[in-house]
């Protein structure tokens, strides 16, 4: 495995600065549905369980956060909207006004690894869902399988796949909450698309 540059411990060391500083703000729980305890911030991220101390973020099993996960919880908590959005109502990624930029990544690490690993393989995909928490979702679009994950707290994603066909090949959709803008920036919201894509194919993102 590569070494990671130095930045990246730079960019960990100032965002721990910065949550240490929320400490004491009692609407940051509630706000983002995340629970404060004697050992730090516990923040749910799809079927895991991360603790948030000034020092570092760490699973259940005690080992550190990949690059990208310390990234998405810390943005979560400094992110914290004091009067977030209601709206629920479901858009792609491209729908959001800021996301221009950043939509050709999310397609590459995303929506395309999803719909190309399972080609021909709804089951498997299916199977994939259920173990990395996701639920069926009920949706009135035509698709061969849907299900939603409660990615963070208050950031659910809804997946619609589609097998190939004669016509077409097999397309993954991703689905955000309108009001996901509120709880993370887009850079974050295309990192919550491309952590779905690895543990849904069973892939590790340590290297990232």
């Amino acid at each position: 495995m590569a070494e990671k540059a130095p930045v990246f411990d730079q960019i960990k060391k100032d965002y721990l600065r910065q949550v240490e500083a929320l400490e004491g703000a009692s609407n940051v729980a509630e706000t983002l549905g995340i629970t404060a305890g004697d050992k730090g911030w516990h923040i749910p991220f799809f079927d895991r369980t991360y603790t948030v101390t000034p020092h570092e973020i760490s699973d259940e099993s005690g080992l550190e956060a990949n690059h990208i996960t310390w990234v998405l919880l810390s943005k979560y908590m400094l992110l914290c909207p004091e009067n977030p959005s209601e709206d629920a109502s479901l858009v792609t990624y491209k729908d959001f006004k800021d996301a221009a930029p950043y939509v050709g990544g999310f397609r590459n690490t995303a929506s395309h690894p999803i719909s190309t690993h399972f080609e021909g393989a709804v089951e498997t995909l299916e199977k994939q869902c259920h173990a990395l928490g996701g639920q069926p979702f009920a949706t009135d679009v035509s698709c061969e399988l849907a299900f939603r994950f409660q990615a963070l707290p208050r950031v659910p994603v809804v997946l619609l796949f589609n097998d190939a066909d004669e016509d077409f090949p097999a397309q993954a959709t991703l689905l955000f909450q309108q009001n996901a803008s509120a709880y993370l920036d887009m850079e974050c919201l295309a990192m919550v698309g491309s952590t779905l894509a690895a543990r849904l194919k069973g892939f590790s993102l340590d290297y990232l």
